[in-house]
């Protein structure tokens, strides 16, 4: 469900004209729904309240910090994976103790300003991060509260390159070789072992690899408890999808229920990462037509936005349904949706039966509201989009359109 949907024939974003936005705010853009960014968040951390949890948005979904402030009004925690994201988190007011810290290449100055912070933990992902995290926190004579992202090695039947629960991926550890982190995380002096963790991959449309993980989690808790090590957290990460084209993820209550079903009576808290089940669909993109084109077996709409302001198509080959802005009721065709940059990878659609529009006119790009905007590039020195948060009738300029000089303004 979001709040985008035509009014006598033109898109409104809320109450608000598309088209009205388009023209004052220009093109590329990219508009965001806080009715739908709350229906999510609300929907989402609903379907767990039988347990003792917490939802951790996952901030590399969507990192505005309009976005991030409304979420953590929503009581919203974060899911960081960089300094960067800390300092977002702490300046859209989430309270530290709310930050769940995951990633594989943690530097020490971003262990240091975590543990300043005092955030909940982190999820450390390999022995080596164990013993950097631990001579951190001996330095500053504090003691760090980790996990361990365990590696249950499940298919999570996604893209390739967004899951990350296979022995075959960078992330986190093998059951096996988790035992004796654990084991001596419990002798380090200054690191304490609270939770467990696991994240198998993102835009997961069945429950079934989920369930599968946490069977292998459940036991290996187990294993833990026969070592005298008594976990808090059981940090379960994101990845439930979204619609784009034809999926049928579950519901976030399936979800729950089925989760719930196992979990219930546990001494746990359980934590939650989502990031695009909560974004994804409360974001559009906005592009123009630049220029029509036809060659004998191709209709081209060359537009305004490329793969430096939607990367997706050209990175995962991913489908974002398109349509008219205004619509016009003409005839379809098929064409290929390309932006200006300089690489035949350039593309937003391909072979893509859209209705005959015009040179001027405008296309929106759905479920652009997750790994949309916060994966933009200035590649071929092109200034990155506007960026509004539409409330009801009102809106919000969450991020100003870059300049020419913006670009530059760091060179010397």
């Amino acid at each position: 469900m979001h709040h985008f949907e035509y009014r006598d024939g033109i898109l409104s974003a809320e109450e608000v004209s598309v088209t009205a936005l388009a023209e004052e705010y220009g093109t590329p853009l990219y508009i965001y729904s806080a009715a739908t960014l709350r229906r999510h968040f609300k929907a989402f951390d609903s379907a767990f309240n039988e347990l003792d949890h917490l939802t951790c948005y996952s901030i590399k979904a969507n990192s505005n910090l309009a976005v991030l402030k409304l979420l953590a009004a929503e009581g919203a925690g974060m899911d960081i994976v960089s300094g960067g994201e800390l300092y977002r988190a702490l300046k859209a007011g989430v309270t530290p103790e709310k930050i769940v810290y995951s990633g594989v290449g943690k530097r020490d100055s971003e262990i240091r300003e975590a543990l300043e912070a005092g955030i909940l933990m982190f999820n450390v992902e390999s022995v080596a991060e164990l013993k950097r995290i631990n001579t951190v926190a001996s330095d500053m004579g504090m003691t760090a509260k980790v996990s361990f992202r365990i590696n249950p090695d499940v298919d999570p039947q996604t893209h390739p390159y967004i899951s990350t629960g296979m022995q075959e991926n960078k992330f986190g550890l093998d059951i096996e070789n988790s035992l004796a982190a654990y084991t001596l995380a419990a002798e380090l002096e200054n690191v304490e072992p609270v939770g467990m963790d696991c994240h198998i991959g993102s835009q997961l449309t069945k429950i079934d690899p989920f369930l599968e993980a946490l069977d292998k989690l459940l036991d290996f808790n187990e294993k833990l408890k026969g070592l005298g090590i008594n976990i808090k957290y059981l940090d379960l990460g994101g990845g439930l999808g979204i619609p784009y084209d034809k999926e049928e993820p579950p519901h976030p209550s399936e979800f729950g229920k089925a989760l719930s079903a196992k979990l219930k009576g546990l001494p746990l808290k359980v934590i939650f990462e989502p990031g695009r089940v909560i974004a994804g669909n409360a974001g559009i993109m906005v592009t123009q037509v630049v220029y029509t084109k036809s060659n004998p077996t191709k209709n081209f709409l060359i537009v305004d936005a490329a793969m430096n302001d939607l990367i997706r198509p050209s990175l995962y080959g991913s489908y974002h349904r398109i349509g008219e802005v205004e619509l016009k009721g003409r005839q379809h065709q098929r064409f290929d949706v390309v932006g200006p940059i300089c690489e035949s990878g350039d593309f937003l659609a391909r072979d893509r039966e859209l209705p005959t529009v015009d040179q001027g006119e405008r296309l929106v790009v759905y479920s652009a509201g997750a790994y949309g905007f916060t994966m933009a590039s200035n590649y071929n020195t092109r200034p990155r989009a506007c960026e509004l948060l539409v409330d009801g009738s009102n809106v919000t300029v969450a991020r100003k359109r870059e300049t020419y000089e913006d670009l530059i303004a760091n060179e010397l």
